[in-house]
């Protein structure tokens, strides 16, 4: 078939196009720019055809492009309208052999053709050859943290591979170019995070542009530098035992030294051997501790960065950071919601009438964007049973807020719980709540109320919802205990709840960590009160029938009185079936175990598959996750 098109012509618009310049309906004017994804041109003019029609190359590589004749002629091969190419676009041989320009100064897109020497214009067969510039490597903030650019002259995908040699073993996760109106692709940047100290890696980023060309940048070696220290981990795990694959994120708490050291990383991630892979250091007080820190579905991480002054107490110390910040795996702080600011915007979206103090022990990142941000207010109580004038009371508040921080619907104890209801350290601290759960089925929350002993349902409604407690799950609350021993076996000051089904609502398992403070004992007397009997931790997994209300106790790790946690902890079930508890403050600072959950309801000694040990250091959280990228297992 024939084009009236000509042949010089039509290159020049391409080339045009390629290059980003406007004219012959190409791309607006960058200076400089990406170039765009080649517009949809005819593969086959006359009785020429070349394959493959695209494909990408890094300097000096080549590439063998086969034409076909139809009939009989002699053909002539050319890089962006030049017979044979040159050094700046790549040249090509009689033979359809392609070499990229060596060495390759920037990312761009050439057009390879083959066209019969006797009719040039008209019959002639093109290729789009993506030339990319071998990728950069630079150091950031963070000694174990590497930044690693690649450029990419189309739409596409990047991602990095990394380890100690080039076999690799570890990778990232994939990236996209940047998003315009007419995808020119661009650089790609991406935070190698997961390597130890002081060790010597290779990195290799793989590409994939969208027409389904891939392209492997040459190796790079990176050698890491010193970590801050760490609270010291010790890990055992039993021969013949295979834990869950991933990584351990530890939220530590300094035993014997404030909360706040400003010599060790208050957070840190570990390989499965105790090896430390990435930490995070902030600036603040004694008065500040990280209640949580979580891995966000962007790449980020977020961390709350509370304080341990009660909001009843004395004035917090000058620089205590009172905050909820983002952070990317290089520390760097994407941003910053102070708690000043948060009043301010509480007020300027119609929640006058609430002030809060700190934000405090979680916050939840909902499918819909939004966060819900847990923090402390306190008020001024009179006419309490059992107490005489004006007492002050430290309540918590739940505030949902859109991807910009903004307010949009609050719930406060104050407004929904019994005040005269205080069964633990009254006052002043009434509620001290600790963990939130969304529940995707429904759309309402659970909340974790420490100090009334209570996991409680709201009716949310992704923040149309009016609040109310749809129910109270815990001792004296609306659900009737089975395979347990009422009021002992209930969960007391606990922490750390998470689903362990699919589903969440209905009849679903809640996996709850029972510190155990508060708890009555069968023979009398009240762990942590004087005289009382032993105080102990467990693990617990409960069967709750919403509709029925009933909670059947169906796991009950009742841990040795040496694992008692007085406060943090954490139960959660991995991917390999396992159950996974932090006893956080245990005697002697933090133990978390990985065991296989038995037949028997209760257990005192499970199997243990993977244990980690702080000697000397308590933890408010550990939590074993996949990698430190969303979507990839390592």
């Amino acid at each position: 078939m024939s084009y009236v098109i000509k042949r010089d012509v039509w290159l020049a618009c391409l080339a045009g196009w390629l290059a980003g310049a406007a004219g012959c309906g190409g791309g607006a004017s960058q200076a400089p720019a990406p170039p765009p994804t080649p517009p949809p041109v005819p593969q086959q003019m006359g009785s020429v055809t070349v394959s493959p029609q695209n494909a990408v190359l890094g300097s000096a590589r080549t590439q063998h492009f086969t034409a076909t004749v139809t009939g009989t002629g002699t053909l002539v091969w050319s890089v962006n309208g030049v017979a044979g190419g040159n050094p700046a676009v790549g040249t090509v041989d009689g033979a359809g052999d392609y070499v990229a320009p060596s060495p390759l100064a920037q990312s761009a897109n050439v057009v390879v053709q083959a066209a019969l020497a006797s009719a040039p214009q008209t019959n002639f067969a093109t290729a789009v050859v993506a030339l990319v510039a071998t990728g950069d490597v630079e150091s950031t903030a963070n000694p174990q943290v590497a930044q690693y650019t690649l450029n990419l002259p189309q739409a596409g995908t990047v991602q990095v591979q990394f380890g100690t040699d080039t076999s690799y073993g570890l990778r990232t996760w994939s990236q996209p170019t940047p998003a315009t109106p007419v995808n020119y692709g661009g650089p790609v940047t991406i935070e190698v995070a997961g390597m130890r100290g002081n060790t010597t890696y290779h990195l290799r980023a793989l590409a994939t542009l969208s027409d389904g060309a891939t392209y492997s940048d040459s190796d790079h070696t990176f050698t890491t530098g010193m970590p801050p220290p760490t609270p010291p981990v010790q890990v055992t795990s039993p021969a013949g035992l295979t834990p869950q694959p991933g990584i351990e994120l530890f939220d530590s708490a300094e035993l014997g030294l404030p909360l706040y050291s400003p010599s060790l990383a208050q957070v840190f991630a570990t390989d499965l051997q105790g090896n430390v892979l990435w930490t995070y250091r902030y600036s603040g007080t004694p008065a500040n501790v990280v209640t949580p820190i979580k891995l966000l579905p962007n790449g980020h991480l977020l961390l709350d960065l509370t304080v341990t002054t009660p909001a009843t107490g004395p004035p917090l110390p000058a620089g205590t950071a009172n905050d909820i910040r983002e952070i990317d795996l290089a520390g760097n702080t994407v941003r910053d919601l102070s708690m000043a600011s948060f009043n301010a915007a509480l007020a300027a979206n119609g929640f006058a009438g609430l002030t809060l103090y700190a934000f405090s022990r979680d916050f939840l990142a909902l499918p819909n964007g939004h966060f819900v941000f847990l923090a402390t207010q306190a008020q001024n109580e009179t006419n309490l049973t059992g107490y005489s004038g004006t007492v002050p009371v430290s309540g918590d508040a739940l505030v949902d807020v859109d991807a910009n921080f903004k307010p949009d619907w609050v719930w406060s104890t104050f407004d929904h719980l019994d005040l005269n209801r205080h069964p633990y350290e009254f006052p002043p601290d009434w509620t001290h709540s600790d963990a939130l759960l969304y529940s995707a089925d429904d759309h309402d929350l659970l909340f974790s109320i420490r100090n009334q002993n209570w996991i409680v349902k709201i009716d949310f409604q992704d923040g149309a919802g009016s609040g109310d407690i749809l129910w109270r799950l815990g001792a004296g609350g609306d659900f009737q205990l089975v395979g347990g021993v009422d009021p002992t076996d209930w969960f007391y000051a606990q922490h750390g709840i998470n689903f362990f089904t699919s589903n969440t609502s209905g009849q679903f398992e809640l996996g709850v960590f029972d510190d155990g403070d508060d708890r009555p004992a069968p023979q009398g007397g009240i762990c942590g009160v004087a005289g009382a009997p032993g105080c102990y931790s467990t693990a617990e997994v409960l069967l709750v029938d919403e509709a029925a209300r009933t909670a059947t106790l169906l796991h009950h790790y009742v841990a040795p009185a040496s694992y008692y946690s007085f406060f943090g902890g954490q139960t959660d079930l991995l991917g390999n079936g396992d159950i996974e508890t932090a006893f956080c403050a245990a005697s002697g600072g933090g133990i978390v175990q990985e065991y296989a959950a038995g037949a028997n309801v209760t257990e005192t000694s499970p199997a243990i598959v993977w244990q980690a040990v702080t000697p000397g250091a308590y933890l408010y959280r550990a939590e074993r996750q996949p990698s430190l990228y969303p979507g990839v297992q390592w």
